[in-house]
C-alpha cells in the first residue's frame, strides 16, 4: 500500500508497521503541511526511513525536531559539530546486538530515537525492529490483565548503558510498566527490554518465568521488519512502541553512524 500526499509518497515496508518515504529533501526542510503529515504517518508506521539524505549534524537535529524536542543526553560522547547528536563507530563502541528500548534508565524514556548512516558494510549490518503494540494484542485477556500490575525493573545509571562503557554496579533502579498506554495515540503495548532486572508485582520464581516468555514472545519474527542500510540513509523510530536489534552479521566490517534522540520537554511543576 503507498499513500501519495503532495509530492512524496509514504510506501508501507511490512504488514505491520514500518515505512519508507520517498520524495522529500530533509536537507532543506518541510512546511507546516508536510510535517504535519510525516508526523501522523509517524504514529501510523513507528518506524520511517528515509533513503539517501546525507544529513549534517546540524539538518539531522532539525529533521528530528519536526517530530519531537531533541534530548541532551548527560553520558554520551558528543560530536563536535554539535552537541545534541552523538556519533557511533562500532569498532571503537562496540555493537547493540540485543533486543532493547532506548532511554530505560529515565522516566520518561526516549520518544524517538533516529540515526543517520555514514559507513556501512558492504555486507549485513541489518537492523530488525519488533511491534511491541501488536505484540501485547496476540496476548490472551486473562494475560493482559495480570500484566497491568507487574512492572520492570532496570537499572537507572545512565552511563552503564553508553556503547563501549565499563559497566558499574548497579546501585539505583528504575521502575518502568510492561504495558505501556502510548502517550499520543492511546494505544496499548509492551513495554519490556532484554536489560531488565527483574519483575515487580509477581513472586520471583514467577517473575523469572514471566520475564522469559515476555521477551521470546515479543522478539517472535511474527512482529518483526529489517531494513538493510546504505551511507546517507536517515530513520527514526518510535521507542514507546517498538523495541529494536542490530544484527552483527559482519564481523570486523565497519558501521558508523550518528544519533539524534527525540523526548518530550520535562514538564515543571505548577507552583
Amino acid at each position: 500500500m503507498t499513500t501519495t500526499v503532495a509530492s512524496h509518497e509514504i510506501r508501507r515496508a511490512g504488514p505491520r508497521f514500518g515505512a519508507e518515504v520517498t520524495g522529500i529533501d530533509l536537507t532543506t526542510g518541510v512546511d507546516d503541511a508536510t510535517a504535519e503529515e510525516l508526523r501522523r504517518a509517524f504514529r501510523e508506521h513507528k518506524v520511517l526511513v528515509f533513503r539517501g539524505q546525507h544529513l549534517t549534524p546540524e539538518q539531522h537535529v532539525e529533521a528530528v525536531r519536526i517530530f519531537a524536542e531533541t534530548f541532551d543526553h548527560p553520558t554520551a560522547v558528543k560530536d563536535p559539530a554539535h552537541p545534541l547528536v552523538y556519533p557511533y563507530n562500532v569498532q571503537h563502541t562496540g555493537k547493540a546486538s540485543t533486543w532493547h528500548i532506548g532511554g530505560l534508565w529515565r522516566q520518561p524514556v526516549f520518544a524517538i530515537e533516529s540515526l543517520t548512516y555514514e559507513v556501512v558494510p558492504a555486507l549485513g549490518g541489518h537492523t530488525l525492529w519488533a511491534d511491541l503494540q501488536a505484540a501485547y494484542d496476540d496476548l490472551s485477556e486473562p494475560f493482559k490483565e495480570l500484566l497491568e500490575s507487574v512492572g520492570a525493573v532496570y537499572d537507572a545509571n545512565a552511563g552503564n548503558y553508553a556503547q563501549g562503557s565499563k559497566r558499574e554496579a548497579v546501585e539505583e533502579t528504575v521502575e518502568h510498566p510492561v504495558v505501556l498506554t502510548h502517550p499520543e495515540t492511546g494505544r496499548k503495548g509492551l513495554f519490556i527490554s532484554t536489560s531488565a532486572l527483574g519483575l515487580t508485582g509477581v513472586t520471583p520464581q514467577e517473575g523469572k518465568m514471566l520475564l522469559d516468555h515476555l521477551l521470546r514472545h515479543a522478539s517472535s519474527p511474527d512482529y518483526t521488519i529489517r531494513f538493510g542500510w546504505n551511507a546517507g540513509d536517515f530513520v527514526l523510530w518510535d521507542n514507546r512502541a517498538t523495541w529494536h536489534y542490530a544484527v552483527d552479521d559482519y564481523g570486523d566490517g565497519a558501521r558508523v553512524y550518528r544519533k539524534v534522540i527525540g523526548a518530550e520537554p520535562v514538564r515543571q511543576p505548577v507552583a
